[in-house]
């Protein structure tokens, strides 16, 4: 069973032997000043950075980096498109400012959504969810972090099955087999995912698993020297930025 791309990645990055907590600090940083700072420069900044350290220190493959952002920048391209146009009396038409709105949003949110992404391909989630219920965040939240962890790949053994099956049948040798094969695979992956989960579900209530999933993860301590490199570069785009304004 394949894996998903910025999950691999992060088992193999640089910053894996890291502490999570302190990746969690700097990729929160980074998404605060995102939101915080002007667009320009601190969102070209906050950006620059996480992709420098992702490409750089933490050895994430440029393409599985590149990859991953893909398709939140066309979800962030049909939300600019909906910020800048207006209906007067039924006729479309450009708000005021557009160019500067769809800029602001989508700078804004590209800067986010990179430092999310920095996150998530230095630090697998079996790393992640134990530092999240250290940092009391909510049970019930990290649980629904886990299934759905859990639940993709459940869609990937499935998704490739069928698929697979589907091909040695000529299931996608033309166009109406394909989309015939598309409709039963989406079916198939649904019901068959579905199952699992169920059953997964009544195996661990059999065994009285009433909380949710643990693991144990590695210690991996703090560094100061980490945290205060963090600190430092927070505090240098703050500074840029506030000095270009």
């Amino acid at each position: 069973m394949n894996g998903l791309a910025v999950d691999d990645a992060a088992w193999r990055s640089a910053w894996r032997v890291r502490s999570p907590v302190d990746k969690l600090l700097l990729c929160t940083g980074l998404v605060l000043c995102a939101l915080v700072l002007p667009p320009w420069p601190g969102a070209l900044l906050v950006g620059a950075t996480a992709v420098g350290l992702a490409l750089g220190p933490a050895r994430v493959p440029a393409g599985t980096f590149l990859r991953a952002v893909r398709w939140p920048s066309a979800f962030l391209a049909v939300g600019a498109l909906t910020a800048v146009v207006t209906l007067d009396g039924g006729v479309p038409g450009w708000a005021p400012d557009a160019a500067a709105r769809a800029g602001n949003l989508v700078g804004r949110a590209l800067a986010g959504t990179a430092a999310v992404l920095l996150l998530a391909t230095t630090t697998p989630m079996s790393d992640l969810l134990p530092a999240l219920r250290r940092l009391r965040v909510p049970d019930a939240v990290v649980e629904i972090a886990s299934v759905t962890y859990r639940m993709l790949f459940l869609l990937l053994a499935a998704l490739g099955s069928v698929r697979e099956a589907q091909t040695a049948r000529m299931g996608w040798s033309s166009a109406g087999r394909s989309y015939r094969s598309a409709g039963v695979l989406a079916a198939a992956v649904l019901t068959r995912s579905w199952d699992r989960a169920h059953r997964m579900h009544e195996g661990l209530a059999g065994r009285g698993m009433e909380t949710g999933l643990r693991v144990l993860p590695e210690a991996r301590p703090t560094s100061p020297v980490f945290v205060a490199g963090a600190a430092v570069l927070l505090t240098g785009i703050v500074a840029v930025t506030l000095a270009v304004r």
